[in-house]
């Protein structure tokens, strides 16, 4: 017989801010038989809290791809404090993967749905012999580079340009831009694209490359930020401008290449193991509860 006197219990929407070593890794999304940060988070949320909600993450980082602030959002019946949860979670989790912040938020927030922006950062590392405790998460390139090219071919992408040349041309492409409702938002001072092309349309804020000197050598980072990425997009950008450091492409030859919209017309991919998803951004008002 059903207990009528105890109260309903009401879900509410979580969302966690992650930092992960891909290395270890196939990626975000949960994959048959592949070890998963998306499955590694379900399954800690199933041993703390006895439920097992499929956390959304605000996108999916390839195999061997890190996160500094990745975000993921799901609902808990649960009535725990958001530091018990944090804490629960990072005892039980693999050490790659530290849930940085956890807190309660509005219910129709999603972290990937509610996104304004994305930051990304790629790192080179310079030096003719990487250290092998830095190896899996830098993309050792000594060669001889013109870094004054590479950091002038990087202000191209800046704006509201057709990427479709820099889009992976894996079977998998159709599925992750398919589009999931509204088009990802633009920055104030930039223009929305032709409604017809939003497909591969996505808008650049800043593009750039930084010199690091670092305590094992020096360092290349590219720093980008946009309202959207395409799979393998960015280290697509990557690999394109090293060969116009190292001299392989004319810089000249980038804005051709953003107009043919075809893979082929673009450098190489860079490796995984340089990339980061740096930060997610969003609107206060979309995960405060105080404007429920």
């Amino acid at each position: 017989m059903t207990d009528d006197t105890q109260p309903a219990r009401t879900s509410q929407t979580w969302k966690l801010t992650l930092a992960y070593d891909g290395a270890g890794f196939s990626g975000w999304q949960i994959q048959p038989g592949e070890r998963t940060i998306q499955g590694e988070l379900q399954a800690a949320l199933g041993r703390v809290t006895a439920e097992r909600p499929l956390p959304q993450g605000s996108g999916r980082t390839d195999a061997g791809v890190h996160a500094l602030g990745q975000v993921a959002s799901f609902q808990l019946q649960a009535n725990i404090p958001a530091d018990n949860l944090q804490r629960a979670l990072n005892r039980t989790l693999p050490p790659a993967i530290r849930v940085i912040e956890s807190r309660t938020v509005r219910s129709t927030f999603h972290a990937r749905h509610s996104t304004r922006g994305k930051t990304y950062e790629y790192r080179v590392f310079r030096e003719a012999v990487c250290p092998p405790f830095l190896a899996r998460y830098v993309h050792a390139c000594p060669w001889p580079m013109d870094v004054d090219l590479l950091k002038r071919s990087a202000r191209f992408f800046v704006g509201v340009h057709n990427f479709l040349s820099f889009a992976a041309t894996d079977p998998d492409l159709a599925t992750r831009n398919r589009p999931t409702g509204e088009s990802p938002p633009l920055a104030p001072n930039i223009p929305p694209p032709p409604p017809d092309k939003q497909g591969a349309i996505r808008a650049i804020y800043t593009s750039a490359w930084e010199e690091r000197l670092t305590e094992h050598g020096p360092m290349l980072v590219y720093r980008v930020r946009g309202n959207g990425f395409l799979h393998h997009m960015v280290r697509n950008l990557v690999g394109t401008m090293l060969d116009v450091g190292r001299g392989y492409l004319d810089i000249d030859a980038i804005p051709a290449i953003l107009a043919a919209r075809s893979r082929d017309a673009a450098g190489p991919t860079a490796p995984a193991q340089g990339l980061f998803l740096h930060s997610v951004d969003y609107d206060d008002h979309a995960f405060s509860l105080e404007t429920e």
